[in-house]
């Protein structure tokens, strides 16, 4: 199911392990089986009267199995995936790698090697984070599965029942597959409960008359039938309901115990969460005419994904570089670029202009990037022309504006000595 060469060596250890893996599958096969006979032959054939009622109950019947063959097959058949070869680090590399004396030097070997790979997980020390099996950088949510013996793409988990791992390929399918099996299973067990309440009530009836061969076996496929539909419904529904809220919350199974890291944030379960709908969509695809079918829709190629701050535009994580502002962020306006001048050791800040004079101020606001033209108010710059100087000054609070010697004219800076502030 995953990469071929990653495979376990064929030897006839490993051929009878491969046999024994396909024991789950066959046995679900089997109950399978056996149930279409139980309902389609012993119920609805041999015990169901009414003609209308028997082609009812096997027409929807037959359209719950087929989806959950269906998709129960896809989730078998459908591969891991592949890890691209530009993720795989050359041989020389990883004999460098190997023999690196301290993680320092890992850790730089890695990062350098992944700076052009769309990777924002890292692991506890915050390296790269690195399969010394397949020999490749993992792609963000990918885990290395032994079973499968290959790196898997958003694995969830390695499920027996279908002997394959659930992961970014079939996660859809798997989905759909409990769905439906629930479906199924609540569909055998709500048409045959009729049969199962009189299978009781004339329980006596058919032990006097000694019809337990023939019919009276077949109300026993059809008791069985309603437990273990009955008993596979319990535990398809708690499974299935857990599934649903990972996909609503855009998490798989392995990261609800362990949190991925990212470069920037550290340890997050919420990383990938983009909103209920959108996380649906992620799995599902955006065309609702196939949501519930099992066919491929959903987003991304599984080597890369979205994140939460991609989505509110506060920050976004690229490989290996720094961290960005989203471009619809709104302008900076000219009072966000002010920093406020906060004393120390309790100096009274004040301006001391060309001719010795010192202006104090209750809070001086100084532009540190640039000079904007501002309307001229009460705590708009003032501007000092006197012995030829200018200088621009910021005061807010009760502080008189005569105290900033404030003359008529532009709040732009002059052409002239430079004052400064102390």
């Amino acid at each position: 199911m995953g990469n071929d060469d990653n495979r376990r060596r064929k030897t006839p250890c490993g051929c009878c392990m491969s046999v024994f893996k396909w024991i789950p599958v066959l046995f679900i096969f089997a109950v399978i089986g056996w149930s279409y006979y139980a309902y389609v032959v012993e119920l609805c054939v041999l015990n169901t009267e009414n003609r209308v009622s028997m082609i009812f109950m096997l027409f929807f019947y037959h359209i719950a199995l087929i989806l959950f063959l269906w998709s129960y097959w896809k989730t078998i058949s459908t591969s891991v995936g592949r890890v691209p070869d530009h993720w795989r680090i050359p041989d020389e590399e990883v004999n460098h790698l190997f023999r690196a004396d301290n993680p320092e030097t890992q850790k730089r070997i890695l990062n350098n090697f992944a700076r052009n790979l769309p990777v924002t997980n890292r692991t506890m020390n915050g390296s790269v984070r690195f399969c010394d099996k397949c020999k490749i950088i993992k792609p963000d949510r990918s885990h290395h599965c032994s079973v499968c013996s290959c790196c898997v793409l958003k694995m969830d988990h390695h499920c027996p029942w279908v002997n394959n791992c659930v992961n970014f390929f079939n996660y859809k399918f798997f989905v759909l597959f409990l769905g439906y099996a629930l479906i199924y299973c609540l569909y055998v067990a709500f048409t045959t409960l009729h049969d199962f309440i009189q299978f009781w009530q004339n329980e006596n009836h058919y032990l006097e008359q000694g019809q337990l061969n023939g019919s009276g076996m077949g109300r026993f496929h059809i008791l069985f039938l309603f437990f273990i539909s009955i008993m596979f419904a319990i535990s398809l529904v708690s499974l299935f309901g857990y599934h649903i809220y990972l996909v609503l919350v855009n998490r798989t199974t392995l990261e609800s115990f362990r949190a991925p890291i990212f470069r920037i944030g550290g340890p997050d379960k919420n990383g990938y969460n983009l909103g209920r709908y959108a996380n649906f969509c992620e799995v599902f695809g955006d065309d609702w005419q196939y949501w519930f079918l099992p066919i491929f829709t959903s987003h991304g190629d599984g080597l890369s994904y979205p994140t939460a701050t991609d989505q509110t535009g506060n920050q976004r994580y690229d490989a290996m570089g720094n961290t960005s502002t989203n471009s619809n962020r709104l302008e900076v306006q000219p009072t966000d670029k002010l920093i406020d001048a906060i004393p120390l050791n309790n100096h009274q800040p004040h301006l001391e202009l060309d001719n010795g004079q010192q202006i104090p101020s209750s809070q001086v606001i100084v532009n540190i990037e640039q000079t904007l033209p501002l309307p001229l108010s009460a705590e708009a710059p003032a501007k000092d022309t006197s012995n030829g100087g200018g200088v621009v000054i910021d005061i807010i609070g009760d502080q008189s504006a005569k105290d900033a010697n404030v003359l008529n004219g532009g709040p732009h800076l002059a052409n002239g000595a430079a004052d400064k502030i102390v």
